[in-house]
């Protein structure tokens, strides 16, 4: 059995800390004690495995500024690792013999300089490439920045990215790191979607309306999502069928701190009412791991907008639950979706989005079997079991060379 601490930014609900929460778990079913060390954790905003005591969590820098004036959310970031990694190093007694980071590289010079217990770093992507470098201000101050996330990535002991797509983007981008990092798919845990779903989708989303076809859309309320290309291609679609009683829910994740997601919402909303779909799109924020699971076993079809997505987890989820997924044909969707077996892969345009949601719309059965499909495809590639197996291999074989 071994010590696992894991060192996470921010513990809320999207697709970064849901790896990180599987695993923390995957690591604790094969015998290990694991501990995520973060710099905020909301109880009411969090994975229940967090919430209920399952992965013990400790809360450390909340004190620290997230922003200055809603900016310098990067290097605010950094600092906030950094002092986690301090924390856990100087200041708790935890003693680990294997540390997880993600998300932000600053804490692993700390962690590799004051011990010499090996590292992991679970890249998503790199974020210098998120960050916008449009103006010669954010030019200068993304640089040093930029720099010190190559080098400190650099250090860690091993690398692990989530698709061959992001490899190869790291590669490309980290030119002064030489080691290839290695490929671990996230995974499902799908026990979550294997209980009784007891609500109706109706009353899930507090309408008394009649839907006949349902789509769906999952992601955070950023702009980098693409979320008005569901809602556009959804409003010519509605154009194409006239009275047809079809539905489109938004859901999204949803943090009230952070300015982009309150504006995103209210900008969506808006294009909903310019289009005239009030009535027919409903919004919902953060909801909880039951009412996603019930939307997912609900709806018709999962329409999946990123472009150039690292990986995607939902197209997963979609697919277990037996959802045809609709997604842009670039990024990690290339290596989850089956084009035409488990769904569509698009062109990112509102006209090729409608034609396919039109097609499932008028072809229930087939929308049927590629469902089917997607579910066997989940679980013969991206079971929990496959998951954990190939990270406690990965572990064992840190600790052993370590020694």
């Amino acid at each position: 059995m071994l010590k696992i601490v894991f060192l996470h930014p921010d513990l809320g609900i999207g697709g970064a800390e849901r790896l990180v929460v599987d695993a923390a778990l995957a690591l604790q079913l094969k015998g290990h004690q694991v501990h995520i060390v973060t710099s905020y954790h909301d109880p009411a905003h969090c994975f229940p495995e967090t919430r209920d005591g399952t992965i013990p969590v400790t809360i450390s820098g909340n004190w620290l500024p997230r922003s200055i004036f809603g900016r310098f959310l990067a290097l605010c970031a950094y600092i906030r690792m950094l002092w986690a990694s301090f924390y856990t190093v100087f200041l708790s007694d935890m003693q680990p013999q294997v540390y997880f980071c993600d998300q932000v590289s600053m804490c692993i010079p700390v962690l590799r300089l004051s011990t010499s217990v090996p590292v992991i770093y679970y890249c998503h992507f790199p974020d210098l490439l998120l960050a916008s470098h449009k103006t010669w201000i954010k030019k200068l101050y993304r640089a040093p920045l930029d720099w010190i996330e190559e080098k400190t990535t650099g250090l860690a002991t091993t690398t692990v990215v989530n698709s061959h797509f992001t490899a190869g983007v790291f590669c490309d981008t980290f030119k002064s790191i030489r080691r290839r990092p290695k490929v671990l798919y996230p995974s499902l845990n799908f026990r979550s979607f294997d209980r009784e779903c007891g609500n109706s989708l109706s009353s899930v989303i507090g309408t008394k309306q009649v839907m006949d076809f349902v789509f769906l859309s999952i992601n955070r309320y950023e702009r980098k999502k693409n979320l008005g290309l569901a809602i556009k291609a959804f409003g010519l679609l509605k154009s194409f069928l006239g009275d047809a009683k079809i539905h489109l829910i938004m859901v999204g994740g949803y943090d009230y701190r952070l300015v982009e997601n309150v504006e995103h919402y209210d900008e969506l909303q808006k294009l909903t009412s310019s289009l005239q779909l009030g009535d027919c799109v409903t919004f919902l924020r953060s909801p909880s791991d039951e009412t996603k699971t019930c939307l997912l076993k609900n709806c018709h079809t999962l329409l999946y907008t990123p472009d150039k997505e690292h990986f995607g987890i939902v197209p997963l989820e979609a697919m277990y639950c037996q959802l045809p997924v609709i997604a842009v044909n670039s990024g990690g969707p290339l290596e989850t979706v089956e084009d035409h077996r488990t769904g569509y892969l698009c062109h990112p345009t509102v006209e090729d989005f409608a034609e396919k949601m039109k097609y499932l719309y008028d072809n229930r059965n087939l929308a049927t079997k590629m469902g089917e499909r997607g579910r066997q495809r989940v679980i013969e590639h991206f079971s929990f079991n496959s998951f954990s197996q190939q990270l406690n291999e990965l572990v064992g074989e840190l600790t052993a060379s370590s020694t």
